[in-house]
């Protein structure tokens, strides 16, 4: 099988032959259509889990994935052969990822895609989708709130607006002027242009006595004090990057935490049968080969993506 990998950390990724691999137990052989091209994905290869985790090489890439069940292990039940599924893909450990013609996932980590979705929008969904899910919840953002999406013309950003807005809440987009109308059109309330002023700058003006809640997708630790302090008292901000630190929310009298997408089952469905509905919508910006993944991860790392970049892998 064709599968894109890499050989050790920081290496160029490579379109190679593979065998096809045989599931385990409580694992299913996924024939793969779409793989969705996630930030992570590029961060695996700098070793964003080195030292914490062990990796095999040479390692498939990829998070995400759709297809349809090509074979079940011992003790599946749940699925069989020709059951369209979505979810995500990557072990580092056994090195398998989704940038392949075939995968191998845990059978209890896959969700079933509904007939009416084709492979590519549920190959974009996985980690964006339930990671906007997991921020907007996180911060307990409520009907008439204010939340500050920072970082919003991306694939999460751009879920995390349309989710909240869903909930009657005031969303106040970070975005590049291009983006803005987009944005608009999937319910934020207003839009802040970062590339004409700093952004704290631009929201305090806008709302001096504060906002309420804040999901940040793009601050780095040294970075996110000014956004954090956007804040009235007792305000909740998610930060997507690891950034916040138990001193900086203490001192200010604010609430927050450090999460991450959680993409169980349960969570994936009710995201697809939101999608399903039109009340979730996932824009395609690039689709690329798997012979181009090595160029689609460096246009994600450029800061490029306006929306989500899917590989077609029967192209």
């Amino acid at each position: 099988m064709r599968a894109v990998v890499i050989t050790a950390f920081d290496t160029e990724p490579v379109l190679t032959d593979l065998a096809v691999p045989e599931p385990g137990p409580g694992e299913v052989l996924v024939r793969l259509a779409a793989a969705g091209v996630n930030p992570f994905d590029w961060k695996v290869i700098e070793g964003a889990m080195r030292g914490a985790v062990d990796h095999d090489f040479p390692l498939v890439l990829g998070s995400d994935g759709a297809g349809t069940i090509e074979r079940t292990g011992e003790g599946v039940t749940d699925f069989t052969a020709g059951d369209r599924v979505f979810g995500p893909f990557m072990d580092v450990e056994h090195g398998r990822g989704s940038y392949a013609e075939y995968a191998i996932a845990k059978a209890a980590k896959l969700a079933r895609l509904p007939d009416t979705l084709p492979f590519d929008l549920a190959a974009a969904m996985p980690t964006a989708c339930a990671a906007a899910y997991t921020f907007v919840e996180g911060t307990g953002v409520g009907p008439g709130q204010t939340l500050l999406v920072n970082g919003a013309s991306g694939g999460v950003g751009q879920a995390a607006v349309q989710l909240a807005a869903a909930q009657g809440v005031h969303v106040i987009a970070t975005t590049d002027p291009d983006t803005a109308d987009y944005l608009l059109d999937l319910g934020a309330s207003e839009t802040i242009d970062f590339t004409a002023a700093p952004t704290a700058e631009q929201v305090r003006d806008a709302h001096p006595d504060g906002i309420d809640t804040i999901v940040d997708l793009i601050s780095p630790t040294d970075l996110i004090e000014p956004i954090a302090l956007l804040l009235k008292p007792n305000g909740s901000i998610v930060s997507s990057n690891g950034a916040l630190e138990n001193e900086l929310l203490a001192s200010h009298g604010l609430r927050g935490a450090n999460l991450y997408a959680n993409m169980a089952p349960a969570t994936l469905e009710f995201l697809a049968e939101a999608v399903e509905a039109g009340q979730l919508r996932v824009r395609i910006d690039h689709r690329a080969s798997l012979a181009e993944a090595a160029a689609a991860l460096q246009r994600s790392k450029d800061g490029k993506a306006r929306g989500k970049t899917v590989l077609d892998i029967d192209v």
